[in-house]
């Protein structure tokens, strides 16, 4: 039978076929849980009666929002996660290495047609790599540690298409911007979106691991991306190539809904407060004022984020008046972009860069915002007092966007630096 990507995903793990609408119960290929969730886990854990992780290799533990410590009561969190990390002798663990989305396709926990799920709604990102991930609340994660299943619902999948070649300025943060925009905050609820066409197939791997991680915020059961000899590259590059294969849609699979996009029509583009569907054109938004930018996060913290703002400010000074933010989503991510120069050229123009972690994004480790504030970043959500104060205002653009604002202390089109 022909199947969209989420259906041969589900075919392949359940040696059938699979109809929409159906639930299955699958076996889990990683479980991640991060440091914000893991007493909350435990506790279910326990309270169901498990008493030992059915599948230890399958775990993943990973700090991320709670790094560094920003209150005492963080601190609690992690001893509690490392008693349970000590008694069930947990081996698959980083503590500060970065941001936990980041850290499982970089380290090689992430191989196409697995089935991932997370203790965070942008588990989904992991679908870039042609892998069904999608977020768990702790309680189905409790039972997935106990049993080393869970069970999905076969959703019916939007394909996206977008073909052509994006212009200067124009990045996938655009795109999925661009999307979110037009099929609304809810258009793929209980679906999966399935990103393809010949400016996806020319994208790197970070690119397209932005369009599935903000999947979510048009409400989307997991982003799926075929996994092509770029994801087996990249993913031989981190951890296990044995078996790899390419992974994609048939060609004549049905679609609840079909998008289609030329790439040469886009630009940039801004999600203005308080929603991330609220996006209009930058024309639109051009000269408002912003106190902050922020470069970072699971969706736009990687090393092409860094050469692209490193490009903006090369030989440009952060705008006297703004404070700048660089937050790398890993560790590895950290030491390339000082090994590339990327870094050095960001504190020269006046950016400030912090160590690797959720920051900002989750409303942690400093830079949040005052009443009547106003941020430019390139993280995934910008709801009321995400960043610091309910009357603060975020605005989401992508990385050139973040950087050419910098420069000029007001929302930029980018593509003034980049042409």
């Amino acid at each position: 039978m022909p199947g969209t990507l989420y259906e041969k995903i589900l075919a392949r793990k359940l040696g059938r076929p699979v109809d929409v609408g159906e639930i299955v119960e699958v076996d889990v290929d990683r479980a991640m849980i991060h440091d914000f969730f893991t007493p909350f886990v435990i506790r279910k854990f326990r309270e169901m009666g498990f008493t030992r992780p059915r599948n230890p290799e399958s775990v993943v533990i990973i700090y991320d929002h709670l790094v560094p410590t920003s209150f005492p009561e963080d601190s609690k969190y992690h001893r509690v996660t490392e008693e349970f990390i000590q008694e069930h002798g947990l081996r698959n663990v980083h503590r500060t290495d970065g941001i936990s989305h980041q850290i499982m396709c970089e380290q090689g926990y992430i191989r196409p047609g697995d089935i991932s799920v997370g203790t965070d709604s942008h588990t989904v990102m992991y679908g870039g790599l042609g892998a069904i991930a999608t977020g768990v609340g702790y309680t189905e994660m409790a039972a997935v540690l106990g049993t080393g299943r869970t069970w999905l619902k076969v959703v019916p999948s939007i394909r996206v298409s977008v073909d052509g070649r994006l212009g200067p300025g124009v990045f996938s943060k655009d795109i999925i911007l661009r999307v979110i925009a037009d099929i609304g905050g809810d258009g793929a609820t209980y679906k999966a979106l399935e990103f393809g066409g010949g400016t996806i197939d020319a994208m790197s791997v970070d690119s397209r691991l932005t369009l599935s991680n903000m999947s979510v915020e048009a409400g989307a059961k997991t982003g799926l991306i075929a996994a092509d000899d770029a994801v087996l590259s990249y993913v031989a590059r981190h951890g296990d190539s044995r078996g790899l294969h390419t992974l994609a849609p048939d060609p004549d699979a049905e679609y609840e809904r079909v998008l289609h996009y030329d790439a040469a029509e886009l630009e940039p583009v801004i999600a203005c407060p308080h929603t991330v569907e609220n996006v209009k054109p930058i024309g639109d938004c051009e000269g408002i004022e912003v106190q902050q930018a922020f470069l970072g996060s699971c969706t736009n913290g990687r090393l092409e984020d860094f050469e692209i703002a490193a490009r903006v400010l090369s030989g440009r000074k952060v705008h006297p008046r703004l404070r700048f933010y660089v937050v790398p989503a890993s560790r590895e991510i950290f030491q390339a972009a000082v090994a590339a120069g990327y870094v050095e050229t960001l504190i020269e123009a006046g950016a400030v860069v912090n160590q690797p972690g959720c920051s900002l994004c989750c409303g942690r480790s400093g830079g949040l915002l005052d009443a009547g504030e106003r941020v430019i970043s390139s993280n995934n959500r910008n709801y009321i007092g995400r960043m610091g104060s309910a009357k603060a205002e975020i605005y989401l653009g992508s990385p050139a966007t973040v950087a050419a604002s910098a420069v000029e202390g007001r929302i930029t089109d980018p593509r003034v630096y980049l042409r």
